[in-house]
């Protein structure tokens, strides 16, 4: 217990490569066609679960979460992309497919951690199995903010790293001021720019947080993640 997994955290995506692939059609158009309109870019994270040490997370929703910064429908979605090969040995996600038609699930103090009821997950799992998301390096999963997913820490001497980039749709503006950014027009561009791309990393205008991320995270701290 007490492991943890570090992230990295910005708020615009910026013009390195990063930033393109969270701007690119093939992210973001799809993830539009998927939301149904247009998308702003809610946040990207860098999560770094080292060899032995990256820890794990309870049950959850984003829109669990997402909710409480002011974000009134689950218009939200996420974009898991695999830096490193991910499977069960070193932490990979568990999801729940179809828990997005539950609608938004009550969470929870969990030790001290904050998650989706446990007595609910309980009666959900015999009716909607999990399947483990086991991804090679480049490989993506796209899920709305409804959906639950968990992942456990990395017990394996291999890293287990990824971005996770969050898009909420324009029309979904948070009513209320947050750390995470209000509506911003994303400029989205061709794949052929990410290819093209020698901009391997740029700063400027991210708006970056660090932090870290365990399961003896404190109860206010995890409902603002």
């Amino acid at each position: 217990m007490g492991k943890k997994a570090k992230y990295l955290c910005w708020n615009h995506p910026g013009n390195d490569v990063t930033g393109l692939l969270a701007r690119s059609e093939k992210v973001a158009g799809t993830f539009e066609k998927l939301l149904g309109g247009e998308l702003y870019h809610y946040h990207t994270k860098l999560i770094m679960k080292d060899a032995f040490e990256g820890g794990a997370h309870n049950w959850h929703q984003d829109y669990g979460y997402w909710y409480h910064n002011g974000c009134i429908k689950p218009d939200m979605g996420s974009v898991f992309i695999a830096v490193d090969k991910a499977d069960q040995t070193n932490g990979c996600l568990k999801i729940v497919p179809k828990s997005h038609k539950l609608g938004r699930i009550d969470h929870i103090a969990v030790g001290d951690e904050v998650g989706a009821d446990p007595e609910r997950v309980s009666q959900i799992l015999p009716v909607l199995p999990l399947v483990h998301a086991e991804l090679e390096a480049g490989d993506a999963v796209f899920f709305h903010s409804n959906v639950l997913h968990r992942s456990e820490q990395n017990s394996s001497p291999n890293r287990r790293w990824a971005f996770i980039i969050a898009y909420n749709r324009a029309d979904n503006n948070p009513v209320k001021v947050h750390h995470h950014p209000q509506y911003t027009p994303l400029n989205k561009v061709p794949n052929s720019a990410l290819l093209n791309c020698d901009e391997v990393a740029n700063d400027e205008g991210k708006d970056f947080f660090l932090g870290q991320s365990n399961e003896n995270k404190s109860l206010k701290e995890r409902t603002v993640d």
